[in-house]
């Protein structure tokens, strides 16, 4: 069985030989031209790459098939998905869908501060939004507050910097 992942979306055509340009939701643009198979649209259908590479920061990717500019055009603003079982991550990195709805938890006290509601890349390093009872605090996911992430058990272990969780 599939399982889906977003990993970024068409956002234009390129050329005339029936490339189209993907804006890409991941760390590097690289990762996405690793991929023999991508899945495009509500459909999540299958189309084989045959050439992809990084333009500026999109993904320029010419699909068997796909020939001309105005078949191109029929998949622009669609949702390019990756199947998640086609990727092995390094150890200690994840995907943000397995991030999002993980409870947070202090790793000394074991008490809860929330589940995690989003993730953002701010370049530095990540922020995780936590959220308890319609409030939000922002985690920065950096080793000294992120102890251990437990996808399996969905659970985040943290140490929070001191007066993160202060009430004002």
């Amino acid at each position: 069985m599939k399982d889906f992942l977003e990993t970024g979306k068409i956002v234009n055509i390129h050329g005339l030989r029936g490339d189209v340009k993907i804006m890409p939701w991941s760390d590097d643009a690289e990762f996405l031209c690793e991929f023999d198979v991508l899945y495009c649209g509500k459909d999540r259908q299958a189309l084989t790459v045959e050439n992809a590479r990084v333009h500026k920061n999109t993904v320029l990717v010419k699909f068997k098939g796909i020939d001309t500019p105005e078949a191109a055009n029929k998949l622009r603003n669609s949702i390019v998905y990756i199947d998640r079982n086609d990727i092995e991550l390094e150890e200690g990195t994840y995907f943000i869908a397995d991030l999002i709805g993980l409870a947070v938890k202090d790793a000394d006290t074991g008490v809860e501060y929330g589940t995690v509601k989003d993730v953002f890349q701010t370049g530095a390093n990540d922020v995780y939004e936590v959220e308890k009872d319609g409030k939000s605090c922002y985690v920065p996911a950096i080793p000294d507050v992120i102890v251990e992430t437990d996808i399996e058990n969905k659970l985040l272990l943290i140490r929070p910097l001191e007066g993160l969780f202060d009430e004002n």
